[in-house]
């Protein structure tokens, strides 16, 4: 088993295989513009709006994100080159908290296996000197990823409403502790969080450095939050089912495996008359 953290001095190794599918998942007004002056050389870029969710009309139908059509994500693998036997590299310039481990998931959650999200980002790749281009590659296309389903668990809203306050299940914010406070949110249309979530802000997976703790303290973070809940009782969410990923790829890390997306995240529950608490409540 691959562990899902790539060190960037391991990229270099890899750099000359054959199966290796690099790609640049940074997100923006400007990300593609910034793709095309430089990136990873060998590096596809995909967009989080257009590649990575169905944007629908109404944040209220499965949040801002929605995981797109199983058929859809299938072609567009094959766009990309991605086959079963392809060694996926992800990057984005967030430290893999935005696209890339939302990516990540995705193939983890198709059944791909060899998938990797780059630690450190674009900037500890740069720093490890890794050849960059300003080239866009060669279409790669090959025939639509063979899956048919979703493999990976999800929760809905109804599951969410139903066992939030349960002690023997856990449902995690990943966002900052001022929105999940209520003291303000930047992004939806009203602050708080969901009543009996516990707060756990993604940016306690990474060190000074910007770069994930070591599984061994991962581990140790995650088993004084997650207590004796069963993983698969373990719900993750965020703003809109994104940066979520980024917490879901440290519990890998950390050996915590099987705990569940809630795809439509804040952006879903907030829009739908759920109840909504604000203040104090727990943080980690």
């Amino acid at each position: 088993m691959l562990s899902p953290i790539l060190d960037p001095k391991d990229l270099l190794a890899l750099a000359q295989d054959k199966d290796l599918v690099l790609i640049d998942a940074r997100q923006g007004p400007d990300a593609f513009s910034q793709y095309q002056k430089e990136h990873l050389a060998g590096a596809w870029h995909v967009d989080l709006e257009k590649d990575l969710a169905t944007v629908p009309e109404d944040a209220a139908q499965g949040g801002r994100h929605p995981l797109p059509a199983i058929d859809q994500f299938a072609a567009y693998l094959g766009s990309l080159g991605i086959s079963p036997t392809s060694r996926v590299v992800i990057y984005d310039d967030k430290n893999g908290a935005n696209a890339a481990s939302r990516f990540w998931w995705m193939l983890k959650a198709v059944g791909h296996e060899p998938v990797q999200v780059l630690d450190g980002g674009l900037q500890a790749a740069l720093q490890a000197s890794f050849p960059t281009s300003h080239e866009v590659p060669a279409p790669a296309s090959t025939s639509a990823y063979p899956i048919t389903a979703w493999q990976r668990p999800t929760a809905n809203m109804e599951e969410v409403a139903q066992v939030a306050g349960d002690k023997n299940h856990l449902i995690i914010d990943v966002r900052d502790a001022y929105r999940y406070l209520g003291e303000s949110e930047p992004i939806d249309p009203v602050a708080g969080h969901i009543p009996g979530a516990v707060n756990v802000p993604l940016t306690g997976n990474l060190g000074p450095d910007g770069r994930f703790l070591s599984p061994a303290e991962l581990q140790e973070k995650y088993k004084v939050v997650t207590k004796d809940v069963a993983p698969e009782n373990i719900i993750v969410h965020c703003g809109s089912g994104v940066t979520a990923c980024h917490t879901l790829l440290a519990l890998e890390s950390a050996g915590i495996t099987g705990a569940k997306l809630y795809v439509g995240s804040w952006s879903e529950w907030c829009r739908n008359n759920r109840p909504i608490a604000v203040g104090e409540g727990t943080t980690a």
